[in-house]
This record gives C-alpha cells, structure tokens and sequence, in this order.
C-alpha cells in the first residue's frame, strides 16, 4: 500500500550567480526592520556590509548581531535574541554557514515562542506560534540549512547538540550565491563539502527515504562528486563552486524530508565535546560508517556508485558498494581529511567520553533511520574505529 509522504521546503529559493543582490527587495516584502545575524569572518570579507547596501537600497531599518562561532550555541541565541527584542526587528536575514543561519532560526522561533530553545528538543513541545520571517543566506556549500526545517545548537551547559526539527524553523526565503562562496578556503570547502556529500547520502539510505527525496539525494550527490575536488583544488572555479552550491542546497531538502542517519548521530557528540567542526566531524565518520551499514544497504550505496561510475554497469552489487566506499575513502584523503587521532583528540579523554557520546547519539533518534540500526555497544565499537581511521585501506568488514 502506498505511503502518505510530505515535502518541506522555503516558499521562495533564489539561486544563482547574484542572487544576493535581491536581498534587500526581499527583506522589504517580509518586515519593516530586519536584525541581520552573522560572523566576524563574514564581516572582514565584506559579505555584511554588502547585505546592509542592499537593505539601505530598500530604505530598510537594521540591527546586527555578528557574534556566531564555528558551532552556534545557546549563548549566542540569546545575545542576537536580546537585540532582536531591544531593536524591535520584524524579520531576519542570515548571512554565513550552518552556524549564523541555525542561530537565526532559533532565534526567530524564540521571537514568538515561549521559554527557552532547549524547551524544544526532541519534539516534546511544539512550536505555537510563526516564527519571525527569515532569510537564509548561505556561504558555503554544505549545511544545507537555508532549506531545511533543522536547527542544531549546543547547550553549554550539558555539552549537548540539541537537534531541533519542527517546520516552523523553515526558513521564508533562501538565496544561494555561488559568488559568496568563493571566499571559502580550502579546508572549509572540503568540510562543509562532505557535510554535504553525507546528507545526500544519509538521505537516500534513510529508512525515511522516499521517491522525491531520492530524487534530490542522487542529483546532490552527483554535482559534489563531480565537483568537491575542483572546488577545493581552484576556489575560483565558478562552475564547479555553482554546481556544488546548488548539489549542497539539494541535499539539505533531500535530509531535511527524509532524515540523516548514523552519521550525523555520531557526529553531534564529537562535535559538542571536542569543538570539531560539523563537517570535519562527518567525514571522519563517513567511510567507516557505510562500512558497517554496507550489508543492509548494498543495492542503494550500488546505485549510488553506478551513478558516479557508470564503469560499473556491469558490476555485482558488492563490488559496486565496495567500489562507492573506496571512492569515498579516496575523496576524503584527496581533501586531507583527518581522523580524530590526527585531529588532536586525546586517547585518555576520548575512551572517557565514548559511552556518554554512545549515549547521546542515540538519543538523538538519527541512528534509529540506518539500514543497520546499531546497538550502544555497536557505537562505542565505531567509535573506536573511527578515532584512528585510515583512509588509504580496503573496504573492512563488520
């Protein structure tokens, strides 16, 4: 019997080259006075005072709150909440990666919404009231976040990342520019770069996948393998920065309508305990990970690799697997990925934080979605795994 699917998804995206100068002709059909939410990096390199040309150019009323972290906190949801509600602002306009837009999305949440954003992890209490409208303006091709109904916060005080999935935190509009990204260097195009890789991914072997999200997945998945590499090697590379600009985009709609997995599961706790960046901490996982999912999932991660390697036509499913896993492996040692070990994680603290991590990943529901669901032990044992992962070796077994 047919299922009943839903699609989630901005009621307006713009996208391509220039995009961002309608910014401010945006901003004017959604408020009256805009707080414009972003980072110290996005400032030096002139993507903030660009975004208040184009809102002056519409006669709008701003504030700003430039204050956002490599991973967006409870902390820094409250001082852009406190000048959201002290400068009366009635709309938002992010600018930057995941962090500055999942920060605006609680903070426009917060805007209309009782009590504290850690009230609303896990889905437990539901968002009442609209949130502020909210511009998402992304300049990495990763996250995905300016299409998807997904926040991500630590609170600081349980070193927890709160997950956060409602349709309220749908953000109103998204711009992608592939212009904005050209600034990124090297080693946040390959992070955020198999961020997304792992979403499109994770989405098309959900257990929540459906004919849509596929769709999108595979489209993704096939623009960042086809163009992370050139990206990172030539971040002037227009073509190949617009193609992953718009695969990152596709990939945040395929997970956000069918969910990540066991990826993104692991990947929250190192990255609330350890302060890895997100994507970083994705891609230390990737490999390893589709390694143990592999005999749960081996006829989707074929299609995926008969997609990107149609040498493989001919191939049995397994080797067509092995041969999607080895290519994996192999784009995240071009990209200089490194494992935790080479990170600069301590063994000592890490074999002390694995069974809380265990824990945390779990209760985050994303590894519940795996082909393979695995069991806390099943976790720990990846963990393990992952800390001092090679790269450069044949597909293990698990």
């Amino acid at each position: 019997m047919s299922q009943v699917h839903q699609l989630l998804m901005p009621s307006r995206i713009l996208y391509g080259r220039g995009a961002f100068n309608e910014v401010g002709k945006q901003a004017r059909l959604l408020g009256k006075k805009v707080l414009i939410i972003s980072d110290p990096v996005m400032e030096q390199v002139g993507n903030v005072s660009l975004c208040e040309e184009r809102l002056r150019e519409e006669e709008l009323v701003f504030a700003k709150y430039v204050g956002v972290d490599t991973e967006p906190t409870d902390i820094h949801v409250k001082e852009a909440l406190d000048i959201c509600r002290e400068e009366g602002c009635d709309a938002i306009v992010a600018v930057g990666g995941g962090s500055c837009i999942d920060t605006a999305k609680a903070v426009a949440v917060m805007m209309t919404n009782e009590g504290a954003i850690s009230d609303y992890v896990g889905n437990v209490k539901p968002f009442v009231n609209k949130p502020l409208p909210l511009i998402a303006v992304p300049t990495t091709a990763g996250t995905g976040s300016e299409v998807t109904k997904v926040t991500v916060i630590i609170d600081t005080k349980t070193n927890v990342k709160m997950m956060i999935s409602q349709p309220e935190l749908l953000p109103a509009v998204a711009i992608v520019d592939p212009l904005l990204t050209i600034s990124c260097p090297p080693s946040v195009t390959a992070a955020t770069g198999v961020d997304a890789l792992c979403h499109a991914i994770e989405a098309y072997i959900s257990r929540r996948a459906h004919p849509v999200t596929d769709a999108l997945a595979l489209s993704a998945i096939e623009a960042i393998m086809g163009n992370l590499r050139k990206a990172y090697e030539n971040g002037s590379d227009i073509d190949a920065r617009e193609k992953m600009a718009i695969g990152a985009m596709m990939a945040g709609a395929a997970f956000s309508n069918a969910s990540v997995t066991l990826v993104h599961g692991m990947s929250r706790p190192i990255g609330a305990l350890f302060h890895v960046p997100h994507g970083v901490s994705n891609a230390m996982l990737l490999p390893g990970v589709l390694e143990f999912t592999k005999e749960n999932a081996i006829e989707r991660l074929a299609v995926i690799a008969r997609l990107i390697k149609p040498e493989l036509k001919t191939a049995s499913d397994e080797e067509a697997a092995d041969a999607l896993i080895l290519e994996v492996k192999q784009l995240c040692r071009d990209l200089h990925i490194p494992n935790m070990k080479t990170w600069g994680i301590e063994k000592k603290q890490f074999d002390q934080s694995v069974d809380k991590m265990a824990t945390d990943a779990l209760a985050s529901g994303s590894p519940g979605n795996n082909p393979r669901v695995p069991t806390h032990e099943e976790i720990v044992q990846l963990y393990h795994v992952c800390y001092d992962y090679q790269f450069d070796h044949k597909v293990m077994r698990h």
